[in-house]
């Protein structure tokens, strides 16, 4: 009996709410119409629209300020990884390393405490600030229904004075009704007439204390991480008075910039290499002939003076039968040329000086001039240049127009490439010369 009396008290509650809508609905027809009137209440349409307009404000804020917080942890993600890769490039040796690491530290739970702080002071009371709109949004939609339920009482109770036939009981419920209606509608209203001003001018105070906390917040991390920038600048100027002109210099190397094309300059090769302190060599005595270098011509170094060109550029005789006072020639350059001179003569062959255009030699390029060995490791900064590893072995060639050679810079092809392809178009490229040693 228990459970159908609850279904009972169910049902009526469920008849009663269809009914409301029912009588709702007719009721905004009639006034859409023009058939009822509608109670008005500009004022507190005024304050629904600022209330509107305030939660739109307040969540645009929201969601720029958690943008703000996710670039910020962000930034802190790119920093870390800043910091972790100082840490691997600088070596156990180098001086300021454990300070170096403590900034990085540092750093690190600065950017955490920033972040924390941003959500404690900022976030935390956008999310308490809005938290209050959902249930005062609530109680204005239900203000609006019980303000039609009032007016339907209200056009109810008058129709039933206005009758020509008037029944005394139906017009007593009627008012009962009315007054009940009215009483709901006032009592609701009183309280949002009173909350939404409030709430309006509230806006104020939150905007800018929320502004104060981030400015502040901001204000106090960049203070603090410029300290700490400060340190490591002044750990890293301390590491480059110490080893900068010692054992290496920090500066870029020669993979880091790259020649701008038509004005190549070459990269130096590591202090204390062969490369960095050109070998003097002269040989005064001619070398024996041979077969592989017959008809061959001593090229002109681009490092070679005037003096050792025209020196190189007359004949010899066969071995054994030098001509009266090459002798003295050869003293002479020995002692009057400048210590630029790499090599003055390298051999004789029938009269002429091995080099030169590389004619008659089958296995070498056309226009092979000499051989290097790169005795350091370069990475090609442009598809034109060639990427030589310490050990490779390059055949000079001329360049196709002499006017594109820059200062420092060799054209040539890896033997190996050579050997394997023996097309120019493919293999030849520039290269420093400083980072080789010529050989041959």
């Amino acid at each position: 009996m228990a459970e159908m009396g609850s279904k009972g008290v169910t049902a009526g509650k469920i008849a009663s709410n269809v009914q409301k809508k029912l009588t709702r609905a007719q009721e905004k027809v009639l006034q859409k119409l023009g058939k009822a009137d509608e109670t008005k209440d500009e004022q507190f349409e005024q304050c629904v629209q600022n209330f509107n307009k305030q939660l739109t404000e307040g969540t645009r804020l929201q969601k720029d300020l958690r943008t703000y917080l996710a670039s910020v942890k962000a930034m802190h993600e790119a920093s870390k990884k800043l910091n972790e890769c100082l840490q691997e490039v600088y070596e156990p040796d180098w001086p300021g390393r454990d300070e170096a690491n403590k900034i990085a530290e540092n750093n690190d739970l600065l950017w955490l405490d920033y972040h924390q702080k941003l959500v404690d002071q900022a976030l935390l009371t956008m999310d308490t600030y809005l938290g209050q709109f959902p249930d005062i949004k609530s109680r204005i939609a239900k203000r609006g229904r019980k303000l039609v339920d009032y007016d339907s009482a209200r056009h109810h109770y008058e129709s039933l004075q206005t009758a020509k036939k008037k029944d005394e009981a139906k017009i007593a419920k009627a008012e009962e009704e009315l007054i009940k209606a009215q009483k709901v509608f006032e009592e609701m209203n009183v309280d949002l007439q009173e909350e939404l001003p409030s709430l309006w001018n509230s806006r104020v105070g939150f905007y800018v204390n929320t502004f104060q906390s981030i400015a502040g917040l901001e204000e106090n991390f960049h203070k603090e991480m410029s300290k700490l920038n400060q340190n490591l600048n002044d750990v890293l100027v301390s590491l480059e008075k110490q080893h900068g002109s010692n054992t290496f210099t920090v500066k870029a190397q020669p993979s880091d910039n790259a020649p701008a094309k038509g004005n190549k300059s070459p990269s130096p090769p590591p202090d204390g290499s062969p490369a960095a302190t050109p070998e003097i060599r002269v040989n005064h005595e001619p070398e024996p002939p041979s077969s592989a270098t017959a008809g061959a011509s001593l090229p002109k170094s681009p490092s070679q003076p005037a003096e050792a060109s025209e020196v190189a550029g007359g004949t010899h005789p066969a071995a054994g039968a030098q001509e009266p006072g090459e002798t003295a020639a050869s003293e002479a350059a020995s002692s009057s040329l400048p210590a630029v001179v790499v090599e003055t003569f390298s051999a004789t062959v029938n009269g002429t000086v091995e080099g030169g255009s590389g004619a008659g030699r089958l296995d070498l390029p056309p226009g092979f001039m000499f051989k290097v060995q790169a005795q350091h490791d370069y990475v090609a900064t442009d598809t034109d240049e060639l990427q030589l590893k310490a050990g490779d072995v390059v055949l000079v060639i001329p360049f196709q127009n002499p006017e594109e050679q820059d200062e420092g810079w060799l054209m040539g092809v890896k033997e190996s490439d050579w050997n394997q392809h023996k097309e120019l178009e493919k293999c030849r490229g520039v290269f420093p010369e400083n980072f080789t040693e010529r050989v041959q």
